[in-house]
Order: C-alpha cells, then structure tokens, then sequence
C-alpha cells in the first residue's frame, strides 16, 4: 500500500459537480493497493498514519499528531498510485489491485481508521472525482507498506 499524505487546511471531493465530503483541518489520504496487499499492511498504515507527528506544537515544530490535534481525515482510493510509467508512454497499472479486491481492502482501511479518529470522510471508490485541497506548509509526505520492484 501507498499513501500520499498531504496535511491540509481543508479539502474536499466533488462527484458529478456536487459536494461528496469535505473535511476542515486535517490530512488528506490517497490510499494505493498494491494486489499483494492485505490487513498486515492496513494495521501497520493505519498506526503510522495517526501517529505520524506532522503537526505544528506551541513552538512550531512538529510534534503533534492528527490524533493529538483532533484533525478530520479525507481518504480516496487512487490505483494511479500504482502506474508504472518507466516503459512507453502510457502507464501500466499491472502492480495495483483488481478493483473487488482493492474495494474490499479500502472499505477494511476506512473502519479501522474509523476506531482511530473521529472524523474520517472518504471519495466514492471508483468514481471520477474532482479532489480539492489547501495544502498547509505545504506538507506532502509519502509512506509505503512494503517496498516493491516497479
């Protein structure tokens, strides 16, 4: 699994020009899922990700967690996480899991993370959606569960 972590002032996601979930301050989560993936690498993600200290404390450092702060979570599935694009032009998305499988792991990744955090909103899994975002910092991290040959 990848997730690219962005902590943000906001964000929100639009489907068929209507508002589908915004949250205020918090992290904004695209989850890929590698087809090796399972619950290990969801358990492991998840406890990384709620304790990850990317957040100011009263001296401006990072100390403080989305846990500590009562940050909200906007998570949305992205396969694109998983494209391959050292060959030709177009990416490959050979590495990324079959849509049953992927949904399965992304609505198990959505209630634990839920058993974590008090506000965990999500995209449509599979939608065409619009994902707007006010990156705080900016912020951008990227944590994988495995590392994996591309």
């Amino acid at each position: 699994m990848r997730l690219v972590i962005q902590r943000v002032r906001e964000a929100s996601v639009t489907i068929e020009e209507k508002l589908y979930s915004a949250i205020g301050p918090g992290l904004l989560v695209l989850l890929g899922i590698h087809h090796d993936d399972g619950l290990p690498q969801i358990k492991w993600l998840i406890q990384k990700l709620v304790h990850l200290r990317i957040f100011s404390d009263e001296q401006g450092k990072m100390n403080r967690s989305v846990k500590d702060i009562e940050g909200e979570i906007l998570v949305v599935s992205q396969f694109t996480l998983y494209g391959n694009c050292l060959n030709g032009r177009r990416p490959d998305f050979i590495q990324a899991a079959p849509p049953a499988l992927a949904q399965a792991l992304y609505q198990q990744f959505i209630e634990q993370l839920r058993q974590e955090i008090r506000v965990v909103k999500t995209g449509e899994f599979g939608a065409y959606m619009q994902v707007a975002l006010v990156n705080d910092g900016p912020v951008t991290l990227l944590i994988e569960s495995e590392k994996k040959e591309i």
